[in-house]
């Protein structure tokens, strides 16, 4: 009776065995060495990669990481470093609640554990930004210590190799993605095997068209097995985005400043510094009043942006305001007692915003609005083209084939046929 037992116990052991070492051996031959955070991978190094790489590719978190470990070479540098400063650098990666994060987490390592990251599981999870997955990445790359990881490609090859069905967001079905998990990691060579698992959902098991032919753990894949390698893992019920909107006021003062506001700490973009934002464009002199004691000297809409975000869509009205007041940018650190303070251009590239609040602010510098409007315009109108005179003669001129573009005319092809010259053997030439 107790061989019956163990017989299923011993077969368990041998295919773990062998999953784990074609694993390490596809890795040692083809895997990926030359990320700059497998360069010197100190526990800092590891969590700050593993941090970026939250819901993000590695070719995009490269320049990212590449700039934050410049800058910030190790904890004690961040926890050292403004809020500001850290969100700087994080624009344009999204999901800022990971940057704030980050900085929180540097901190409590630098109070709490004199600047040395925890080994344990339960204390890794415990610090601010670092979940299950996560810590099982930083205990077993950075300390070489066994850790169950699941991250999105993780979850592929193991969905697919065991043929779990249901969508990985699902609590049961992520339950059964734990337990392949666990009963895989290894006691040893645990650092190469969290990135072989890693690069194999990444460059082999890829969501579509998956290269099985090259997979090392192909022949007891039960989803191909199946033919159906497509089923697995289960997708995310799909329903249609929602679409707010809201409206960004680019207000401007005498200096040419750009009023910005610092955003609440939680919520999108939090601690960020953004464009103040009213309901409709309709509020824009209410706005004023309050802020400055006046309405705003000139208006002007600006073309619509939508910004999409993983839950919903934002649509973007941005109103340009001049206003009639002084004010300067910021030069001696931030404000915290202020709602808003006036920055120049120069400024904006010594401060953390959104990447929408850049792109429209890039907007504006490079198409600043037109000379101001006539008296009491609610917002800009495009005057009617002019009449043509009767007088003049609107009959357009032939242009000589050789003689230079007008303005008008550049770019665009000519309707006036080039004469034909013709070359040695009566050959079409091109005219010198």
């Amino acid at each position: 009776m107790s061989k019956s037992k163990s017989q299923p116990a011993v077969s368990r052991r041998a295919a773990r065995d062998s999953f784990q070492r074609r694993v390490l051996n596809w890795f040692r031959a083809q895997g990926r060495k030359n990320f700059p955070w497998q360069q010197n991978p100190t526990p800092y190094r590891v969590w700050l990669a593993e941090i970026m790489l939250q819901q993000t590719q590695a070719n995009t978190v490269i320049p990212y990481y590449q700039r934050f470990a410049a800058r910030f070479p190790d904890i004690k540098a961040l926890a050292a470093a403004p809020l500001d400063e850290v969100l700087r650098l994080w624009a344009g990666l999204g999901y800022y609640a990971r940057a704030r994060n980050l900085h929180q987490c540097a901190r409590i390592v630098r109070e709490q554990h004199g600047g040395e990251f925890p080994r344990a599981i339960e204390e890794l999870q415990a610090l601010p930004g670092i979940g299950r997955s996560t810590a099982g990445a930083i205990r077993s790359t950075a300390f070489g210590l066994p850790a169950a990881v699941l991250d999105g490609n993780i979850k592929r090859v193991l969905a697919r190799h065991r043929a779990i069905p249901g969508w990985p967001g699902k609590a049961a079905v992520a339950r059964e993605l734990w337990a392949a998990a666990e009963a895989l990691a290894p006691a040893k060579h645990c650092a190469e095997y969290t990135q072989a698992m890693m690069d194999l959902g990444a460059t082999i098991c890829a969501p579509v068209n998956p290269a099985c032919g090259s997979c090392p753990v192909a022949k007891d894949c039960r989803a191909r097995a199946a033919g159906k390698q497509a089923d697995y893992p289960g997708r995310k019920p799909r329903r249609a985005l929602p679409v707010k909107a809201t409206t960004m006021l680019i207000a401007r003062n005498r200096a040419g400043g750009i009023y910005l506001e610092r955003r609440p700490p939680r919520g999108i973009w939090g601690g960020l510094w953004s464009l103040p934002e009213i309901p409709a464009p309709a509020h824009a002199d209410d706005w004023c009043r309050t802020r400055f004691g006046r309405a705003p000297r000139r208006r002007e809409l600006q073309p619509l942006l939508r910004h999409t975000f993983s839950h919903y869509h934002l649509d973007i009205q941005p109103l340009c305001l001049e206003v009639d007041v002084g004010g300067d940018g910021i030069r001696d650190g931030v404000m915290e007692s202020r709602p808003g303070l006036w920055y120049n251009f120069a400024e904006l590239e010594m401060i953390g915003m959104a990447a929408p609040v850049s792109k429209l602010l890039s907007r504006f510098a490079c198409n600043p609005p037109n000379p101001p409007n006539p008296p009491n315009p609610p917002y800009k109108s495009v005057p009617p083209c002019p009449a043509p005179s009767s007088a003049a003669n609107t009959k357009p001129r032939k242009r000589a084939w050789n003689a230079p573009p007008t303005p008008a005319l550049r770019g665009r092809r000519s309707s006036a046929k080039s004469p034909k010259t013709h070359g040695r053997n009566g050959r079409r030439s091109r005219p010198c």
